[in-house]
């Protein structure tokens, strides 16, 4: 019965820890889904609120580097994509250490499928995207 009771106390512990962990978890998680709303409605004025004034994007698209501002990478939406509506978006993983944070996250369009790892900061109490580096993976055969 003793082993039970400590055996319990270790779980509430393990449990109570975990339940702290989820606020920043899901703060973190906030300019992500703002991220995805902007994606969704195809606005830049939605899009740019995810990130902070600085934030750059970079990946390789086409076989080459791309590298954007926040204000290049916005102005390129202009409205929502044609194939909305088939479109899938998640966040797959999170990791939080004070005002720090990354993200990872995967958007199915098509026959494309793009992952994005973001690196967030806290700042002035709010979380926001700081930079955003991204892999295209295109589906073969299509």
């Amino acid at each position: 019965m003793k082993k039970l009771l400590v055996l319990l106390g270790f779980l509430g512990l393990a449990l109570g820890g975990q339940a702290h962990a989820q606020t920043p978890d899901a703060e973190v998680r906030a300019p992500i889904v703002q991220y995805f709303k902007g994606h969704a409605t195809g606005d830049p004025v939605e899009m740019r609120k995810a990130f902070l004034p600085t934030a750059h994007i970079e990946g390789n698209r086409n076989g080459a580097f791309s590298t954007w501002t926040v204000d290049e990478y916005v102005a390129g939406f202009k409205g929502p994509a044609a194939d909305e509506s088939s479109r899938k978006r998640t966040i797959d993983a999170v990791d939080v250490t004070g005002t720090a944070a990354m993200a990872k996250a995967t958007l199915v369009h098509g026959n494309i499928t793009f992952t994005d790892y973001f690196v967030l900061l806290k700042v002035n109490g709010e979380w926001k995207i700081a930079n955003k580096v991204y892999n295209v993976l295109r589906a073969e055969g299509k």
